[in-house]
């Protein structure tokens, strides 16, 4: 299986979730009873995040919550990333009824990147997720198959959020790492070159490697205005090219996130309006620089309290965390400009 971006959860992982309640405190409040091991949408409990009850998507870092005010006009469907990620696991796919698995979900993904998305009224299924190890196994029968597994329960999902939740309205596509290997199959399936692609404000795909001739008439997004395209980045330290990239052959689409443009100037810290890390409630002021440098996204390290314990080069894990902020301003600003041209 090629080697795409490295999901590294390690110590960043561990100060998302610290400050969080105990799982069991969430999660006490569904019932998994999935008897066919698959996912039954028409049950809230398999949502992770849906309008229709409460989730830690809803959550507002402290300094947000004066005059918030949610368009319910727009939806947002969220692709969550592998959090399947324990090393004595032996199945390829997740059991979607597990309870701490599930909670884990919510109390990191939800939390900390869904949560950026809530202007807008978010949806994001749970999904027989596949094991982090599909991503570097030499074993690629067994990672396409639980790769397709996990797929096949989004596109259900999708499904079902179509006929039974969409009601007409404008959609937003947003991912990260796993999630983004599973939305470039969605947009390729469902928008690229289809109808449907006129109902999109735009798409999110985070975190993965995004090949220039993915999509056949679905672009990547040019500036901070445009509709109907998508973005995405990946994030390593300045001067840091790890080995799977440079084995790229093919250019990936990369957007930054403070200027909203493929170029390759340098986007100092100050165009970063927050990010939102270690405490959920606290906003980093310009936690992070920017410069797309060939396939990626180079940072210096990031600046927020406790960013000293991290000594990664590959600051994956902070794709969304990092450009919080700038990703809210550029969700309300594209929203605008979408409604703007449909007036």
């Amino acid at each position: 299986m090629q080697r795409k971006t490295i999901p590294s959860i390690l110590i960043f992982f561990s100060l998302l979730v610290s400050c969080s309640p105990k799982y069991v405190k969430h999660i006490s409040e569904y019932k998994f009873e999935s008897k066919t091991g698959a996912p039954d949408y028409s049950k809230l409990d398999y949502w992770a995040a849906s309008p229709y009850k409460k989730s830690l998507s809803d959550s507002l870092p402290e300094p947000l919550r004066p005059g918030f005010m949610k368009d319910s006009s727009v939806d947002v469907f969220f692709l969550h990333p592998t959090t399947f990620v324990d090393k004595h696991e032996t199945r390829w796919n997740a059991d979607i009824n597990n309870d701490s698995l599930n909670a884990k979900t919510d109390y990191s993904t939800i939390l900390y990147q869904a949560s950026a998305f809530n202007e807008c009224r978010i949806f994001a299924p749970r999904y027989r997720q596949a094991h982090i190890r599909a991503y570097f196994t030499k074993d690629t029968a067994e990672a396409l198959a639980a790769f397709d597994l996990a797929y096949q329960d989004l596109k259900t999902a999708f499904q079902y959020y179509l006929e039974h939740y969409n009601n007409g309205r404008p959609i937003i596509i947003a991912s990260h790492s796993q999630g983004s290997t599973h939305a470039q199959r969605l947009l390729k399936e469902f928008f690229d070159g289809k109808s449907l692609k006129n109902k999109l404000v735009a798409a999110y795909i985070i975190g993965m490697y995004i090949p220039e001739n993915e999509f056949n008439d679905l672009s990547p997004c040019t500036d901070s205005l445009q509709t109907k395209c998508f973005v995405g980045w990946r994030s390593f330290k300045y001067d840091y090219e790890p080995t799977f990239v440079k084995a790229e052959k093919i250019k990936c689409r990369t957007i930054n996130p403070l200027t909203w443009t493929a170029g390759i100037t340098y986007a100092p810290r100050a165009l970063n309006l927050g990010a939102v890390v270690t405490n959920f409630d606290r906003i980093a002021p310009h936690a992070a620089d920017a410069q797309i440098h060939g396939n990626v996204l180079w940072l210096h390290r990031p600046r927020f309290p406790g960013s000293w314990f991290y000594k990664a080069r590959n600051y994956h894990v902070g794709d969304i965390n990092l450009f919080y902020m700038n990703i809210r301003e550029n969700v309300h600003a594209r929203i605008a400009a979408y409604k703007k041209g449909c007036s």
